[in-house]
């Protein structure tokens, strides 16, 4: 097992950790139990999440246990954003995002085996506990002035709204989730993201202090971070979620697609199950053949498959050569090529009329006129079929899953029509 920290290494997974020699120590020793906590603040997991999740599963590889703690007490508090609190969530929706989360992590890890993974709420040792236990029991051991220190918490006093008592007190409870799970459990390691690492030594001070022989660790990875400085696992659309139904499969796969080549190499070792070899080849081909995006497209398949199955991944992709005149668009099925058109312009029209008029409206070229002309130079597509003449009407026969048109100009310029009433 101690191979795996050398291989986090390479991989750039690790950005902080307590004391690397003391960890190999204890991975060599036996048996490591560890566990990362995922709070649920929203319906759902997003790409970011997929840095933990998918360590997870590395490490449980590797001989790890892994304990999934999806918060249904921390989630109710929140951790403080750096600017801003947090709207709390009523217990009811903390609830179902609890569920719908473990429902997500459940399928990256292994239940069965020696080291089989365990699926934990906070909400277990935190719901029958009074407020003087909890004050007695552990914030006794907590000490204002080093709290005051947290990043987290350094910024918001900085910040003018400040920090409520409430978010404040969010490293006390994380703090108690590692002290519980290490006496219910034996679990002796964290792990977590860079900003959590107040969070996480919270925890090991707080083992250190009530149990003084306790061997305990912590290791965090780093913040997923994009070349061009917007936040990573943003689009204009906003969070790619790991939820089919909040961000379609279509979507998932082209956000990893459209990696920008600066970021690609960092994301394929950081996610990416495949060998070191076959990473350094990918990375090879993308410096010498960018265009053809090997290792986006490479990194967005085994990814896609991950999260969405094999089979939602094949759709996707037979939805994307599709587009571009490489398959038949007929042969896909409404919601995938729905989702697929949702990512283009497109507009919505109550009965069919010229393309010329529809090219213009869509925005695929700038005027009626322009449209002629790219329809008598050859550029014009309908549905992968080349527009004959300028005063082509579409007929409601042409019509995908009897509502959906789709231009092209030229090779690589798509949009699309809904036929709201045909």
């Amino acid at each position: 097992m101690t191979d795996i920290v050398d291989e986090l290494k390479w991989r750039g997974v690790i950005a902080l950790s307590t004391d690397e020699d003391a960890l190999r120590k204890a991975l060599a020793d036996g048996p490591v139990t560890f566990y990362c906590g995922f709070d649920p603040t929203a319906a759902s997991l997003h790409v970011g999440h997929l840095v933990q999740v998918l360590t997870m599963r590395r490490l449980q590889q590797a001989g790890l246990r892994p304990l999934a703690l999806v918060g249904g007490a921390t989630g109710q508090i929140g951790d403080p954003r750096p600017t801003a609190e947090r709207t709390l969530n009523d217990p009811e929706t903390v609830a179902n995002w609890v569920n719908r989360l473990r429902a997500q992590i459940q399928p990256f890890l292994s239940f069965e085996g020696d080291n089989a993974a365990v699926m934990v709420n906070n909400l277990d040792w935190t719901a029958g506990m009074s407020a003087i236990e909890f004050l007695r029991d552990i914030g006794k051991h907590f000490r204002v002035n080093k709290m005051l220190t947290k990043d987290s918490v350094a910024r918001r006093l900085q910040s003018e709204e400040g920090i409520s008592y409430t978010e404040f007190s969010y490293q006390l409870l994380q703090g108690m989730d590692f002290l519980e799970l290490y006496r219910r459990h034996g679990c002796t390691l964290q792990q977590g993201g860079s900003d959590q690492w107040g969070n996480l030594t919270a925890g090991l001070d707080l083992i250190h202090r009530l149990e003084p022989h306790a061997n305990v660790h912590a290791l965090a990875t780093p913040l997923m971070t994009k070349a061009d400085g917007t936040k990573f696992g943003k689009t204009e659309g906003g969070a790619i979620w790991l939820d089919a139904e909040m961000t379609t499969p279509y979507a998932f796969y082209q956000f990893w697609l459209n990696a920008d080549d600066r970021d690609i190499s960092t994301y394929m070792r950081i996610l990416s199950f495949k060998s070191r070899a076959e990473l350094e080849e990918l990375e090879r081909q993308t410096e010498e053949r960018p265009q053809a995006r090997a290792a986006q497209r490479a990194l967005a398949e085994e990814l896609t498959t991950l999260v969405h199955g094999a089979d939602q991944t094949a759709a996707v992709i037979a939805a994307s050569k599709a587009l571009f005149g490489q398959g038949e668009l007929a042969e896909l099925d409404d919601r995938t090529l729905a989702a697929a058109l949702s990512e283009v312009p497109h507009i919505q029209v109550d009965q069919l009329g010229p393309v010329v008029d529809l090219l213009a409206e869509v925005g695929l070229v700038a005027s009626k006129s322009a449209a002629r002309r790219t329809v008598k130079e050859g550029g014009a597509y309908v549905n992968n079929v080349k527009v004959a003449g300028e005063d082509a009407v579409p007929a409601k026969e042409d019509l995908l899953h009897g509502r959906w048109l789709v231009l092209r100009r030229g090779k690589k310029n798509l949009a699309a029509v809904e036929v709201t009433s045909a």
